[in-house]
C-alpha cells in the first residue's frame, strides 16, 4: 500500500512559508516512508509540492497523531508503532517483509 493509499484523505497544511530539513530547528519524527516535523502545536510533512498535516490515530483508544501515538493494543493503520501480529514475525510493521504476511497494519499485507 502506498504513502498515497495510506493518506487518501490528508490534509494539507496551508500557507506554510518554511522549509523543513535537517537543522531547521524543529523536531523531526520518522513516520513510515516519511518525515513529519512538529511545528505550530502539530505535525506535518512534505507532499508533492506542498505540506500535509500528520493523519490522527483512527483506533478507538486516542486521538493522538499517528507518528505520536502510543496506544498498545492499536489498530490503526497509519501509526507508527505497530508490530506485525502475523506467524512469521515480530517486527515493527513499517519494515515488516514477510512473504506471506496476513497482518492488518503491515504495509504489504494482501
Amino acid at each position: 500500500m502506498s504513502h498515497h493509499d495510506l493518506h487518501a484523505n490528508h490534509k494539507a497544511h496551508t500557507d506554510h512559508d518554511h522549509e523543513h530539513g535537517e537543522g531547521c530547528g524543529h523536531t523531526a519524527i520518522k513516520h513510515l516512508d516519511h518525515t513529519d516535523y512538529e511545528h505550530d502545536g502539530h505535525l506535518h510533512h512534505k507532499h508533492d509540492g506542498h505540506y500535509d498535516d500528520c493523519d490522527t490515530c483512527q483506533c478507538e483508544n486516542c486521538s493522538d497523531e499517528c507518528a505520536k501515538c502510543t496506544c498498545t493494543d492499536c489498530s490503526c493503520k497509519t501509526c507508527n508503532h505497530n508490530v506485525c501480529k502475523c506467524e512469521n514475525c515480530n517486527d515493527a510493521c513499517a519494515s515488516c517483509e514477510c512473504t506471506n504476511c496476513s497482518c492488518e497494519t503491515c504495509e504489504h499485507a494482501a
